[in-house]
């Protein structure tokens, strides 16, 4: 599975996890250990945390499927970025008045707080 997706679907719907299922995907995912270090750390076998791991992928793409935020949310930023690109190609071409230019900085500010 893409890093970035996961990660995202982790900020969604992470809190929906067993405290085990949320230790395991950080110890591999955010801290950047290696199955046999987790098995290590967490005295269980390597096989044990590659199926602990696999399992909450697939219940994390579960949570994705029925309530669709990631995708909804990367296509409201998608449509951010899109304004965000109009604006500027709009002030590149028009003649703004000092007003005009100030709601626009307003616009992208607005922006960028939806996609960052």
């Amino acid at each position: 599975m893409d890093i970035l997706k996961t990660t995202l679907l982790y900020d969604f719907y992470g809190e929906l996890l067993t405290d085990k299922q949320k230790e395991i995907y950080e110890l591999f995912y955010q801290n950047d250990m290696s199955l046999t270090e987790i098995a290590g750390e967490l005295d269980i076998s390597r096989q044990a945390v590659r199926d602990q791991l696999k399992r909450t992928e697939k219940i994390l793409s579960e949570y994705e499927q029925k309530l669709g935020l990631v995708e909804r949310f990367m296509a409201d930023r998608n449509s951010a970025q899109q304004i965000r690109r109009l604006i500027d190609e709009l002030e590149d071409k028009c003649a703004f008045s000092p007003e005009a230019v100030a709601i626009a900085e307003k616009i992208r500010k607005a922006v960028d707080e939806i996609t960052e």
